[in-house]
């Protein structure tokens, strides 16, 4: 279809009152689910995300499908699982063409390793590609792996090809313009539109502006928790920026917000880093996350009980946008409370840092795991050789402290049976 006849057909649709949903994704990155006022937190204040989540239908059983940044990323752009997309980790393999005092992103087969990466991005079907057949104008921001924002689909950007971010990195952190420059420019032009906001907040380095430091000093543990906390606070304003200018531009009516985190973080008190049982682990602490969807032209607020995935974010995303859904996209509509109240189980896997091998996805598989009910099952991979199998009752034991595998072998069994029916990991 040309781009008159789809600027045609989206006028008549606003004729209609059936003009097309924008769409605004949010994505917080290093982000644990328990920190944020709605979720519990007794000292973080996120009252703009607060505001959200009273306002949409917020999954407070939410999950990625694997604990690290760029794949999961990946993920939620395209709709299909690490072991689909092959995007799994965050690198290439990083000991082909190791020079020491030389930049991997200058190494040869470093940079042969990314380029290959993208391409799995190239042939996938991402939202920006799919709602871009349909009219819609897109723009990136913050966080993104795969190359020029182009790869991905986007029609516009701030990320040229650096490893994860370069200029977009400055959203949120130094700007929000090149995002409000975008909305307004899509609706001069009467063109439905997706933003891709992803912020490196809370993520490290943990700069918070002094004056929200200074609120946390002395009610946490240590200083870097203080700075963390901070960061998130600071992530929560911007936030409140971008439902204010959705506000003022008279949007906010028919646009669907998505909030997701791109995976957990626990803040070690000891040092800058993450602490165990989080980022690029199996467990809660880096798989689980508030999802929320808000869309005041079609739906009403509601914290259903069901769990929810990542892997759910782009079939809803195109479902809403009237885009057909691609057959390899197995997640459900998170608008059809009665699909996902069917729900049995949801799963994933985690994967190394540097890929083992960029052809073959379970080559880098460390854990696959599955929740059925209040049950968790985790199952070491290649990667992990001496680890136990792990069963926890997530409602008991919110915290995973202990193992119930041996306890209720017959549990453990048909969870396992049905991650294997899920992917064996092969």
């Amino acid at each position: 279809m040309s781009r008159v006849l789809l600027s045609l057909f989206f006028t008549l649709n606003v004729l209609r009152g059936e003009a097309p949903p924008n769409i605004v994704m949010i994505v917080s990155d290093d982000h644990a689910w328990t920190d944020y006022g709605f979720m519990g937190h007794a000292e973080i204040k996120t009252p703009h995300l607060d505001k959200l989540a009273a306002q949409s239908i917020t999954y407070r059983r939410g999950y990625v499908t694997s604990s690290l940044c760029c794949p999961s990323l990946a993920t939620i752009v395209t709709g299909l699982y690490p072991h689909q997309h092959r995007i799994t980790s965050n690198d290439p393999p990083a000991n082909k063409g190791a020079v020491p005092g030389v930049p991997k992103l200058e190494i040869p087969a470093f940079k042969a390793g990314r380029e290959r990466m993208n391409v799995y991005m190239d042939n996938a079907p991402s939202l920006p590609r799919l709602l871009g057949q349909k009219g819609y104008v897109s723009l990136q921001t913050g966080k993104w792996w795969q190359g020029n924002f182009k790869r991905g689909g986007f029609t516009e950007g701030m990320t040229r090809g650096q490893r994860h971010g370069d200029a977009g990195l400055d959203i949120g952190r130094k700007t929000m313009e090149p995002i409000f420059d975008f909305m307004s420019r899509a609706k001069k032009e009467g063109k439905p539109f997706l933003v891709w906001y992803a912020p490196l907040l809370p993520h490290d380095p943990h700069t918070p502006p002094e004056r929200l430091l200074e609120k946390y000093k002395a009610k946490s543990p240590s200083i870097h928790i203080a700075k963390y906390w901070a960061m998130v606070e600071w992530f929560d304003e911007t936030c409140g920026q971008l439902m204010r200018q959705l506000e003022k531009e008279g949007l906010s009516e028919n646009t669907i917000v998505v909030y997701v985190a791109d995976n957990g973080w626990i803040q070690s008190a000891d040092n800058p880093r993450y602490a165990p049982k989080s980022k690029q682990s199996q467990y809660d602490g880096g798989l689980r996350t508030p999802i929320m969807i808000r869309w005041p032209a079609k739906t009403k607020p509601a914290q259903p009980e069901a769990l929810a995935s990542s892997i759910d974010i782009a079939p809803t995303i195109l479902k809403a946008a009237g885009v057909e859904v691609p057959n390899d996209m197995s997640g459900l509509n998170l608008l059809d409370p009665e699909a996902v109240g069917k729900r049995d189980a949801i799963f994933g896997g985690c994967y190394t840092h540097e890929s083992m091998d960029l052809e073959v996805p379970a080559k880098s598989l460390r854990w696959r795991w599955g929740i059925q009910g209040n049950l968790k099952l985790m199952l070491p991979g290649p990667n992990e050789p001496d680890a136990p199998v792990e069963l926890y009752d997530l409602k008991a034991d919110p915290s995973e402290q202990k193992n119930l595998a041996q306890d209720r072998a017959a549990d453990a069994a048909g969870l396992r049976s049905a991650i294997d029916g899920w992917w064996k990991g092969e």
